[in-house]
């Protein structure tokens, strides 16, 4: 039975993340997988960070986001698209949560590293005031390529869906469903 981890990368409650993410678990569950998942609003953990050498110990909704994103085959996060990146306590969990030993490892010399979070796979579904064919062709698509590379790619998790919804601004509620609709589909192709 596949397992999946479902992160709400939202700091505030009843968001349209949230929604979201609503949508792609009911698709995961129909498909007969487990589930674990976090919502970002609910988590309790210190931002204040500034490096690794003498990082504070991680704090148990940490802890516990660690565990969940080891457990799952596959991973899920959604978030919102603010200033061309996640929301910044979505982004101090990915700096205090994927530690060096548990997400890579540095090679002693030279620029290599091992992933340590490979076999997984993983989808992103992001949410924007700007339409996604601007977002790509005037700023070449941030957030996308950054979750893919330098976050899922960076530690071994292979990208299987990294998809933008927006705009939010001017969608109309048939629009929204529109996209509820595909994060259950989504998920559902997920946990197949």
């Amino acid at each position: 039975m596949k397992r999946v981890f479902i992160w709400v990368a939202h700091p505030k409650p009843g968001s349209l993340s949230e929604g979201i993410a609503d949508a792609y678990q009911a698709g995961v569950e129909a498909s007969g997988a487990q589930v674990r998942r976090m919502d970002l609003s609910e988590m309790t953990f210190t931002a204040n960070f500034d490096g690794y050498r003498e990082a504070p110990a991680l704090e148990p909704d940490l802890l516990a986001w660690q565990e969940a994103m080891a457990w799952a085959d596959h991973v899920m996060i959604v978030h919102p698209y603010w200033w061309g990146a996640m929301p910044t306590l979505a982004k101090a969990v990915l700096d205090r949560a994927l530690t060096p030993g548990f997400a890579y490892k540095y090679h002693g010399k030279g620029m290599g590293w091992d992933k340590l979070l490979t076999g997984k796979t993983g989808d992103a579904i992001i949410t924007s005031d700007t339409p996604p064919l601007i977002d790509t062709l005037i700023y070449r698509k941030p957030a996308r390529r950054v979750i893919k590379n330098q976050v899922l790619g960076f530690c071994g998790i292979k990208s299987r869906k990294i998809v933008q919804f927006g705009s939010v601004k001017l969608a109309d509620p048939k629009k929204i469903q529109r996209w509820i609709g595909a994060a259950h589909r989504m998920g559902a192709s997920a946990a197949a």
